[in-house]
Protein backbone atom coordinates (compact mmCIF):
# COMPACT_ATOMS: atom_id res chain seq x y z
CA UNK A 1 0.00 0.00 0.00
CA UNK A 2 2.60 2.59 -1.58
CA UNK A 3 0.67 6.09 -1.83
CA UNK A 4 4.38 8.09 -1.88
CA UNK A 5 3.28 9.43 -5.63
CA UNK A 6 -0.40 10.19 -4.19
CA UNK A 7 1.26 12.18 -1.56
CA UNK A 8 3.75 14.09 -4.00
CA UNK A 9 0.68 15.13 -5.68
CA UNK A 10 -1.24 16.21 -3.45
CA UNK A 11 1.33 18.16 -1.92
CA UNK A 12 1.71 20.00 -5.55
CA UNK A 13 -1.86 20.56 -5.94
CA UNK A 14 -2.03 22.06 -2.31
CA UNK A 15 1.16 23.72 -2.17
CA UNK A 16 2.43 22.14 0.93
CA UNK A 17 5.11 19.96 1.90
CA UNK A 18 5.37 16.23 1.67
CA UNK A 19 5.37 15.72 5.32
CA UNK A 20 2.07 18.28 5.88
CA UNK A 21 -0.31 15.89 3.68
CA UNK A 22 -2.20 13.08 5.94
CA UNK A 23 -4.46 10.87 4.34
CA UNK A 24 -7.56 9.91 6.35
CA UNK A 25 -7.51 6.36 6.72
CA UNK A 26 -10.92 5.47 6.35
CA UNK A 27 -10.58 6.71 2.77
CA UNK A 28 -7.16 5.02 1.61
CA UNK A 29 -9.05 3.40 -1.41
CA UNK A 30 -10.55 6.59 -2.63
CA UNK A 31 -7.24 8.02 -2.45
CA UNK A 32 -5.77 4.79 -4.72
CA UNK A 33 -8.19 5.40 -7.30
CA UNK A 34 -7.20 9.58 -7.38
CA UNK A 35 -5.52 10.40 -10.82
CA UNK A 36 -6.00 13.41 -11.91
CA UNK A 37 -5.13 16.94 -9.68
CA UNK A 38 -9.31 17.48 -9.83
CA UNK A 39 -9.22 13.86 -8.06
CA UNK A 40 -6.96 15.78 -5.31
CA UNK A 41 -8.54 18.48 -4.64
CA UNK A 42 -12.28 17.37 -4.51
CA UNK A 43 -10.76 14.52 -1.72
CA UNK A 44 -9.24 17.76 0.16
CA UNK A 45 -12.13 19.49 -0.11
CA UNK A 46 -14.09 16.48 1.21
CA UNK A 47 -12.10 15.83 3.84
CA UNK A 48 -9.89 12.64 2.95
CA UNK A 49 -6.93 14.52 2.68
CA UNK A 50 -5.87 17.24 5.17
CA UNK A 51 -2.91 19.53 6.00
CA UNK A 52 -1.04 18.90 8.84
CA UNK A 53 -0.43 22.41 11.03
CA UNK A 54 3.54 23.96 10.91
CA UNK A 55 5.52 22.35 13.94
CA UNK A 56 8.79 24.52 14.96
CA UNK A 57 8.98 27.78 16.25
CA UNK A 58 10.22 29.53 12.33
CA UNK A 59 6.98 31.71 12.21
CA UNK A 60 6.09 32.29 15.56
CA UNK A 61 9.51 33.55 16.80
CA UNK A 62 11.27 35.97 13.77
CA UNK A 63 14.85 35.24 13.56
CA UNK A 64 16.97 38.30 14.40
CA UNK A 65 19.13 39.04 11.69
CA UNK A 66 22.89 38.20 12.49
CA UNK A 67 25.86 40.79 11.99
CA UNK A 68 28.32 39.00 9.84
CA UNK A 69 31.84 40.47 8.75
CA UNK A 70 30.06 41.59 5.01
CA UNK A 71 28.28 44.15 7.58
CA UNK A 72 30.80 45.14 9.66
CA UNK A 73 31.88 48.97 8.58
CA UNK A 74 35.33 49.46 9.85
CA UNK A 75 35.86 53.32 11.27
CA UNK A 76 37.80 55.30 9.14
CA UNK A 77 40.63 56.87 10.88
CA UNK A 78 40.29 60.68 11.17
CA UNK A 79 43.86 61.99 10.55
CA UNK A 80 43.44 60.14 7.36
CA UNK A 81 40.51 61.60 6.47
CA UNK A 82 42.02 65.12 7.00
CA UNK A 83 44.46 64.37 5.52
CA UNK A 84 43.29 63.47 2.12
CA UNK A 85 40.85 66.53 2.22
CA UNK A 86 43.82 68.58 2.76
CA UNK A 87 45.73 67.22 -0.11
CA UNK A 88 42.88 67.32 -2.66
CA UNK A 89 42.36 70.21 -1.98
CA UNK A 90 46.22 71.70 -1.72
CA UNK A 91 46.94 69.80 -4.62
CA UNK A 92 43.86 71.00 -7.25
CA UNK A 93 44.77 74.59 -6.13
CA UNK A 94 48.59 74.14 -6.76
CA UNK A 95 47.12 72.55 -10.41
CA UNK A 96 45.23 75.91 -11.13
CA UNK A 97 48.32 78.08 -10.36
CA UNK A 98 50.70 76.42 -12.48
CA UNK A 99 47.65 76.35 -15.06
CA UNK A 100 47.70 80.39 -14.73
CA UNK A 101 51.67 80.75 -14.90
CA UNK A 102 51.59 81.95 -11.06
CA UNK A 103 54.13 79.54 -10.73
CA UNK A 104 57.07 77.10 -12.83
CA UNK A 105 57.32 73.68 -12.91
CA UNK A 106 60.30 73.33 -10.48
CA UNK A 107 58.07 75.26 -7.89
CA UNK A 108 55.52 72.92 -8.46
CA UNK A 109 57.08 69.73 -8.08
CA UNK A 110 59.13 71.16 -5.09
CA UNK A 111 55.12 72.12 -3.63
CA UNK A 112 53.92 68.67 -4.50
CA UNK A 113 56.90 67.37 -2.22
CA UNK A 114 55.83 70.04 0.51
CA UNK A 115 52.21 69.06 0.45
CA UNK A 116 53.14 65.23 0.57
CA UNK A 117 55.12 65.92 3.91
CA UNK A 118 52.15 67.83 5.27
CA UNK A 119 54.16 71.20 5.78
CA UNK A 120 51.16 73.29 5.04
CA UNK A 121 48.32 73.70 7.19
CA UNK A 122 45.91 75.30 4.93
CA UNK A 123 45.27 76.62 0.93
CA UNK A 124 46.57 80.19 2.59
CA UNK A 125 49.41 78.89 4.52
CA UNK A 126 50.50 77.23 0.93
CA UNK A 127 49.74 80.35 -0.91
CA UNK A 128 51.63 82.79 1.53
CA UNK A 129 55.20 80.23 1.77
CA UNK A 130 55.03 79.99 -2.17
CA UNK A 131 54.86 83.81 -2.87
CA UNK A 132 57.76 84.47 -0.37
CA UNK A 133 59.64 82.11 -2.00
Amino acid sequence: MNLANKKELAAKVLGVGKGRIYFVDDNIPEIKEAITRQDIMDLYNAGAIQIKDITGRRKLVKRKHRRGPGKVKKKVNKDKKEYVIITRKLRSHLKHMKKTKAIDNVEYKEARKQIRARKFKSKRHMVESLRRD
